[in-house]
């Protein structure tokens, strides 16, 4: 997989999924715009990588800072050609009656309402290009569902058909559009999805990793990957694809 010369955004840069993938597009000689509301991880990288990685905090669910933050990665890399979204937040297992709004509210700004935003920015130079990928990490939970994950699983199906969505809509702009839904990720965010109060290192072994059969947790090596593969030139004609990077998890 070749990146030079290729300008990549990457959303939730600072979360463990986020900081590997960003990792990999480095590696790969891609320049970098790296998003998150809070960056000060991958701000101690910039200076291993000058003139391939910048850091841009900002509030992807406000509009406002979503076009700031988008023309900032322009006047930097130039135009973007990939655009690959891990922003995301978990919720702790709840039962519908006792969700706060609130807390529905967030889930859907957070993990959906901001592809929109970003999206909506980065296809504008893309569209005059003719070229590029989009990739949304969403959750293999969107079309396998655990109890009590009402708002994470409609959030991250609302990202799945998003992308469906935009993968049509956008073909004849030569810009493709694809998912990943990962399993049961070994990252800081599995523990969250545990009830409140509950053993975190017992359920991840309990619950997540014995529902996987292929019998280990994901890692965000994984994702990154199918991320690389789903970004190169080698799946040029993958687009409204979903790839389940789950471990069976889905089956």
């Amino acid at each position: 997989m070749n990146f030079q010369n290729k300008n990549v955004v990457v959303t939730g840069a600072n979360g463990g999924m986020g900081q590997v993938i960003t990792k990999r597009f480095l590696e790969e000689g891609a320049k970098v715009a790296a998003l998150d509301l809070y960056v000060d991880e991958i701000e101690k990288w910039e200076n291993d990588y000058p003139d391939h990685l910048i850091a841009i905090s900002a509030n992807l669910t406000k509009e406002k800072e979503v076009k700031e933050a988008v023309g900032k990665a322009t006047d930097s890399l130039g135009h973007i050609s990939v655009l690959l979204n891990t922003l995301g937040i978990a919720q702790s297992a709840t039962p519908i009656d006792e969700v706060e709004f609130s807390d529905w509210d967030r889930l859907m700004a957070v993990n959906t309402t901001s592809l929109f935003l970003i999206s909506k920015e980065v296809v504008k130079g893309m569209k005059e290009q003719g070229a590029g990928v989009i990739t949304n990490v969403a959750s293999i939970a969107a079309e396998r569902p655990r109890p009590g994950l009402n708002a994470y699983v409609t959030s991250k199906g609302g990202a799945l058909a998003f992308t469906k969505a935009l993968a049509i809509e956008l073909a004849e702009y030569k810009i493709r559009v694809n998912a990943i839904n990962p399993g049961p990720s070994d990252t800081s965010m599995l523990g969250k999805f545990s009830p409140e109060g509950g053993d975190v290192d017992q359920v991840k072994e309990d619950t997540f990793k014995k529902s996987v059969p292929l019998g280990e947790l994901v890692t965000p090596e994984d994702i990154a990957e199918a991320a690389m593969y789903l970004s190169s030139d080698g799946a040029r004609m993958v687009t409204g694809s979903v790839l389940n990077v789950d471990g069976g998890r889905g089956l």
